[in-house]
């Protein structure tokens, strides 16, 4: 009761708030002097004729002083040392003056203690009705305008894991749940913990009015499409979207506040994955020695955390960073304490050094995840692009060959496909090497795996977005049309090893990816999703802006999947095999030969030609852009003569003549 009262007073006018404390002060003089008199002669009494001269002398008295002091000045719920040191020095005034009228002086009919009694209980109502105002009203004002600034949330979900949440909130005060909403129309209307559970139309037409700034999705066991039909609807209110994971993450404990995560890009894609098969999975990793190029990056440990649980007989780890070997040993190994898990720092590059592990450990299958993969980092880097890509690719195959693994699958890309990078056309070559290397073995398996982009990987957008979205934008897009490929990297790695499960030799993978999504669309959902609106010629006063930088070297507005049309089902409902050309050995074992030399005489432009020979689909960029051959041209045209432009157009000429071929490393 008392603290419904509080809403109403701090609502008031600051003039009615001060007369309102004037009224209070005037009846704690009246309750002072009946205090009085009771205490003197022991007895409950009220003031009578004369007595009533104590009354108004202690209001006639008391108020002035009280206004001349300061005393209706001063915020009561912000009352501190100040405010107390006024009531002190307006009550001894005021004790002064009564004490003389009624104590010394005297007045007939009331008691002389009267007049000392008065001024010591005003002083103490006083002082204690601004430390109950001060206590009383500020908490509340302080804890109503807490709760007005705290985000304002609806629970998406009255089941058991949005009904443990509003617990945990409650708790946590880090928001104000305001009601629930589910689609179960025998929960609609009813009432649990104080609040109301509503259908979703209530959302969309209320949220404005409430001033609902969150909703929290409390639907773990909701299928993925059931998630993407409500985000679909959540989006036009401009709400931030959070989530709890699934029910596997909240097996092992109740709901907390800190499990919340941001909408799964995933979930805008709106694919429910495809169960495995199972026989597929443990085929060539169960009880088995499997090897792993490149475990620290995005897909290769996303393997390996898949293939521990497959329960291998030893899982090795190659590795060229040490910290990412580190991580996922680290991470591995409290993941799978009973499984063998082996960190080996080596390059993919290194003959000697991958022949030693190989021969050591003698491994079943070899996943090749080893690779520069920023489309723009390598076609800035080429050589080393190629180097690590194709020559390292060709090393570890060729390596695994002479050790007789018996599968062998690479870890491709959908930038293989008709490339216009080097990444992509370092990707192609590395599966010509393969395809080659499957006509000329008959104890390895060799088989790629060729999807397009993951989610939350290594140099992927959506991260990039999330991260320029916290900042305030802008969003920055390389064109406003360009669509790519998405999938999870769990899904990717898992299709991976059920891929590889099912090559004969020379396979060519490719992974049902869904539809294309256009990044521009991607990026709107990510604002919309975080509570943001986009700023763009409709919505001048947005707060995020898209901004288009313009395509980069190399990148492409459409990734396609298949270099021809032909592609057959196979067992597994999302893999698909395709059937793509190669060149013969020989033919293919001389150009690479030329690609060797061209790396060992770091000539670029003689690279892209031997690219472009090797590739038919190859569409490289018109200009060469690796930093180090603009900066050797840059220097080199700098001290020539202004004047002898022709000869620096022939020494450019004779900077490309291609130097003698050189034995390829892996041969020796």
């Amino acid at each position: 009761m008392i603290n419904r009262l509080a809403a109403p007073l701090l609502a008031l006018p600051r003039p009615m708030k001060r007369m309102l404390a004037l009224g209070v002060d005037a009846m704690l003089c009246v309750l002072c002097v009946w205090l009085a008199f009771s205490f003197r002669f022991e007895q409950w009494m009220t003031p009578r004729g004369v007595q009533w001269s104590a009354v108004a002398v202690a209001v006639a008295l008391a108020l002035p002083l009280f206004v001349v002091f300061g005393l209706y000045r001063a915020i009561f719920r912000y009352a501190g040392t100040a405010a107390v040191m006024a009531i002190v020095r307006a009550c001894v005034l005021f004790g002064l003056g009564y004490a003389l009228i009624f104590s010394l002086v005297g007045v007939r009919g009331v008691p002389r203690t009267v007049g000392l009694l008065v001024p010591l209980l005003l002083f103490l109502a006083i002082a204690g009705s601004r430390m109950f105002a001060r206590y009383w009203l500020g908490g509340l004002y302080m804890s109503a305008l807490q709760r007005k600034q705290l985000p304002q949330v609806v629970i998406y979900g009255a089941g058991s894991a949005g009904l443990q949440l509003a617990a945990a909130l409650a708790q946590s005060r880090d928001m104000v749940v305001r009601a629930f909403v589910d689609d179960d129309p025998q929960l609609q209307g009813n009432t649990i913990n104080g609040l109301r559970i509503h259908s979703s139309d209530w959302l969309s037409d209320n949220a404005a009015s409430w001033g609902i700034t969150d909703v929290l999705l409390a639907m773990p066991s909701a299928s993925r499409g059931r998630r993407v039909e409500i985000l679909n609807q959540l989006l036009p209110l401009h709400l931030h979207v959070r989530m709890l994971p699934g029910l596997l993450d909240l097996a092992n404990g109740k709901v907390q506040v800190n499990d919340l995560v941001e909408v799964d890009i995933e979930d805008l894609l709106g694919r429910d994955p495809v169960e495995p098969v199972t026989d597929l999975l443990h085929k060539h990793i169960r009880s088995h020695v499997v090897l792993v190029t490149g475990a620290g990056g995005s897909i290769g440990s996303e393997l390996c955390r898949q293939i521990v649980q497959l329960s291998p007989s030893t899982l090795l780890l190659v590795e060229l960073s040490e910290y990412a070997l580190y991580a996922i040993h680290q991470e591995l190994e409290q993941l799978a304490p009973d499984v063998r898990v082996v960190p080996l720092l080596a390059s993919v590059c290194d003959a000697a050094r991958l022949r030693e592990v190989m021969r050591a450990w003698r491994p079943d299958t070899v996943y090749h995840a080893a690779a520069y993969k920023h489309v723009p980092l390598v076609e800035h880097n080429p050589g080393e692009g190629v180097r690590n890509n194709a020559m390292g690719t060709l090393t570890t195959a060729r390596i695994a060959m002479e050790c007789k693994v018996p599968n062998f699958v690479l870890i491709s890309t959908d930038k293989a496909v008709r490339p216009t990078n080097i990444m992509g056309a370092s990707k192609r070559v590395a599966e010509m090497a393969l395809q080659g290397l499957a006509q000329q073995s008959s104890d390895t398996c060799f088989s790629m795996v060729r999807f397009g982009n993951v989610l939350g990987s290594s140099g992927s957008v959506v991260p990039l977005f999330r991260k320029q979205i916290e900042a305030g934008g802008p969003i920055t897009l390389t064109h406003a049309d360009i669509t790519r490929y998405f999938m999870t990297i769990p899904e990717a790695a898992q299709l991976v090893i059920q891929a590889g499960a099912m090559a004969r030799g020379g396979d060519v993978f490719v992974l049902d990816m869904g539809e294309p999504v256009r990044i521009i669309d991607l990026a709107r959902r990510l604002v919309e999703l975080s509570g943001r609106t986009v700023r763009d010629e409709d919505s001048p006063d947005g707060d995020i802006e898209l901004q288009v930088t313009g395509l980069r070297p190399g990148e492409k507005l459409y990734e396609e999947l298949l270099i021809g049309d032909s592609a057959m089902p196979t067992a597994h409902p999302r893999v698909m095999k395709a059937h793509e050309p190669c060149l013969p050995w020989n033919e293919l074992w001389r150009q690479f030969e030329t690609l060797n030399t061209a790396l060992e005489s770091s000539d670029v432009p003689m690279l892209k030609r031997t690219l472009t020979q090797m590739l038919p689909g190859y569409r490289p960029h018109a200009e060469v852009v690796d930093w180090v051959h603009m900066e050797r041209h840059r220097v080199r045209d700098r001290a020539l003569p202004h004047t002898s432009v022709v000869g620096a157009a022939r020494a450019g000429e004779a900077e490309q003549l291609p130097s003698a071929p050189n034995q390829i490393a892996v041969a020796t």
